[in-house]
């Protein structure tokens, strides 16, 4: 534009006027075309590391190779290398540890597919659908102790609990006998007809005698998918309730005083703990008015 001629006067335009006109100070031009004619070399930003990519990968390698332990992370390299005194950042160290592979193996995690029991895992009438778990809890006695559950994934109420000091596949079954002795009228063949048992792949539940037995009471295995407890989230929950409410906050003697105790909490629970998809009823008051048909 500077190099084009005045229509009228026939004289070029100029450097100045242009720049002028368009309100550009003539030391932002001839920075600009100086650094087109002569552009600087393209370095990376910051201070200037002391050492090369090449050269801290080898004070890697070294602290690797004289670590007593195996499968530490970048961050403990990190660490290791400023103890020798080699200052570096986090990012480089994870960078260069990725780029020469010496990075710990850790599990591939298993790609998220679509699940069969997509929706809801709550009920909408009890006894269609009961979940059972088993949580731990210690005693002074008695040291480290099982606890058995199991709960209805309608009304969240409990059915059955039990704890016992080894937890076999015969006392895993000890919440369900009480649950059907209590909402069943008896311990029959077929007294739960048509009643699911949700639970996880554990030994204790997978087992034939645990299999046979709630086959003979009518019941259906319902197991959750492996890697998905929320599957068998009503139980989960229930211990979570569990936990916080009495088995964190007292401590227990015994078994039988924890049973007695897991009895005790049971029924307070059922009759007086609100449940917030439920409208804010206890289990129990849920139950009586699913069995008589009432809106919440």
């Amino acid at each position: 534009m500077s190099r084009t001629s005045s229509p009228s006067t026939g004289r070029l335009y100029g450097l100045a006027r242009v720049l002028n006109a368009w309100k550009i100070p003539r030391s932002t031009y001839y920075a600009q075309r100086r650094r087109r004619d002569d552009p600087p070399e393209l370095r990376k930003r910051g201070p200037k590391t002391l050492y090369t990519d090449e050269e801290l990968t080898g004070r890697i390698r070294h602290e690797i190779g004289i670590s007593p332990f195996t499968g530490e992370g970048h961050r403990k390299f990190w660490a290791r290398l400023r103890v020798a005194g080699v200052r570096t950042s986090k990012p480089r160290v994870l960078r260069l540890m990725r780029e020469a592979g010496l990075l710990a193996p850790q599990r591939q995690s298993t790609p998220v597919t679509a699940k069969l029991h997509t929706g809801t895992i709550v009920t909408d009438r009890p006894n269609q659908m009961w979940g059972i778990d088993a949580t731990a809890t210690v005693t002074l006695d008695d040291g480290q102790v099982t606890v058995f559950a199991a709960i209805d994934h309608c009304t969240a109420e409990c059915v059955g609990i039990h704890a016992v000091k080894r937890a076999t596949r015969f006392e895993a079954l000890e919440p369900i006998r009480q649950g059907v002795r209590e909402y069943f009228d008896g311990f029959r063949a077929d007294a739960a007809d048509g009643l699911q048992i949700r639970h996880d792949h554990g030994s204790q539940f997978m087992s034939d005698d645990f299999q046979n037995e709630i086959r003979f009471l009518g019941m259906e295995s319902s197991p959750a998918f492996v890697r998905e407890p929320e599957g068998n989230g009503c139980i989960e929950r229930f211990f979570k309730t569990l936990k916080e409410q009495l088995l964190w906050v007292r401590h227990f003697r015994s078994i039988p005083e924890l049973v007695e105790a897991l009895h005790e909490f049971r029924a307070l629970y059922n009759h007086h703990w609100l449940i917030e998809r439920l409208g804010f009823e206890p289990p129990a008051q849920a139950r009586q008015r699913l069995a008589l048909g009432t809106a919440a």
